[in-house]
């Protein structure tokens, strides 16, 4: 028996030294990983040429032959893909797996994912008799559908969407979002960016554009400054647009989890000025009544704007809001790696420019906690990430690092140049309170 789904062009070592194609015998093991080969690891070639350890997660059929979803290990899930059969290594050992990780957990967390649809079964995913095979018809069979399920660290494992098209803006998706069946495997997701509405060809969007009359969030202006705004939405009052945001964000957010029923939260949305309406460029979401006091639940910048200091400007808005109640928050727990750099460097730029323009000898966590809205925690834990906290006979004491000092000093020059900073006379906007009744959630 021999393999004939293998390319020389991408495998050159299947060639000899005369040119000759020699294609190898398929040995026992291959043949056990062909039937099988969900879960299993081996090394796979990735886009740099470099082989990497990689687990199957998935595998399917196409018109060019075999094709699997990869996950490499110690890197991050935004990086797994599809890939052919030609770029699996089969030269060296394969790892099979040896049991299988059985979630038969029945709870439901605080928050569950946003889904189209009715919850189904996963006991057999749990049966010790369950074969790989069997495994991911399940797992697949929940996927498609786009439902709610306990189960979704199974069901996300493999993304269903490989870019979206928002105005502009070509983008390649990182995660599974759990958009309904019928768009689960377009080539290319075409959404409004206005509405957020989404459909499977760039023709029906055009239909559609034709006809929506939205051009901003649909909710109350609370800021503007220099084409910047940003949008207030009650998820009780817009239940579709808040949910489509979610489908959205979703797709670049690994642990995002939100409950189908959006009531409970508030969205801030940021957008960008133009005659042509406002754009999106991100957003965070937070609890009407938080028992932890925190002033976010999630916050994204959408993948054309990172790196440009909007993700900083979300966060800085956030805390202007905190200001305005007069109380100190933080984000909700645990951050996503992104998420974690983002609010640690403004935890750190906001915590140094207080020390450099305001502190005195006797500034303490409390003082600066009340002038910039940051919890004492984060502030204590942050000043002992950047080497700025010491003990002196048994107290605490801040001393900034010359190195901390001229980065504080490089960053506050780029925000200026960008003018990426929230001016506070800007803000339109007092805290709401909800009556008990308001707060009743169906």
């Amino acid at each position: 028996m021999t393999i004939n789904l293998l390319d020389t062009k991408d495998n050159p070592n299947l060639s000899t030294a005369s040119g000759e194609v020699s294609v190898p015998i398929v040995s026992a093991e291959v043949q056990r990983f062909l039937a099988e080969p969900v879960n299993c690891k081996l090394f796979v070639q990735k886009a740099t040429s470099e082989y990497r350890l990689a687990e199957i997660l998935s595998s399917r059929k196409v018109d060019t032959g075999l094709e699997y979803y990869v996950h490499y290990t110690g890197f991050n899930k935004r990086l797994d893909e599809w890939v052919s059969i030609n770029r699996l290594d089969f030269s060296r050992k394969i790892e099979f797996p040896t049991t299988l990780n059985h979630h038969t957990s029945t709870t439901t967390s605080k928050k569950g994912v946003i889904g189209e649809g009715k919850v189904e079964s996963v006991s057999s995913l749990s049966e010790a008799n369950c074969s790989n095979r069997e495994r991911v018809v399940v797992v697949e069979k929940l996927r498609s559908n786009g439902t709610t399920s306990n189960n979704i660290q199974e069901i996300a494992r493999v993304k269903n969407l490989n870019k979206i098209q928002m105005g502009q803006h070509e983008i390649e998706t990182w995660y599974f979002s759990p958009y309904p069946s019928e768009y689960a495997y377009c080539d290319i997701l075409y959404i409004c960016e206005f509405c957020l509405l989404f459909y499977p060809s760039s023709k029906q969007l055009r239909q559609h554009r034709n006809r929506c009359e939205l051009h901003h969030p649909p909710g109350n202006e609370i800021y503007r400054n220099k084409g910047i705004s940003f949008f207030e939405i009650d998820g009780r009052k817009q239940k579709v647009w808040c949910r489509n945001l979610c489908l959205l964000s979703k797709l670049f957010l690994d642990h995002k989890t939100l409950h189908y029923d959006v009531d409970p939260f508030l969205f801030y949305c940021m957008t960008e000025r133009d005659e042509r309406g406002n754009h999106l460029i991100g957003y965070f979401s937070k609890e009407k009544e938080s028992s932890e006091s925190y002033n976010v639940a999630c916050i994204l910048t959408l993948p054309q704007y990172q790196r440009l200091g909007y993700g900083r400007l979300l966060i800085g808005f956030s805390y202007e809001l905190s200001k305005a109640e007069g109380k100190a928050g933080s984000p909700e727990k645990p951050l996503s790696d992104l998420g974690f750099l983002s609010y640690h460097a403004y935890w750190t730029e906001t915590i140094v420019e207080y020390l450099l323009l305001n502190s005195t000898e006797d500034t303490t966590f409390e003082e600066i906690s009340r002038e910039t809205a940051i919890t004492t925690d984060d502030i204590e834990s942050t000043l002992t990430s950047i080497g700025a906290l010491k003990y002196y006979r048994g107290q605490k004491i801040i001393c900034l690092g010359d190195k901390v000092v001229e980065q504080w000093e490089r960053n506050y020059e780029k925000r200026k140049s960008r003018n990426r900073i929230i001016v506070p006379g800007k803000l339109n906007w007092k805290p709401i309170h909800f009556t008990a009744s308001q707060l009743r959630f169906r």
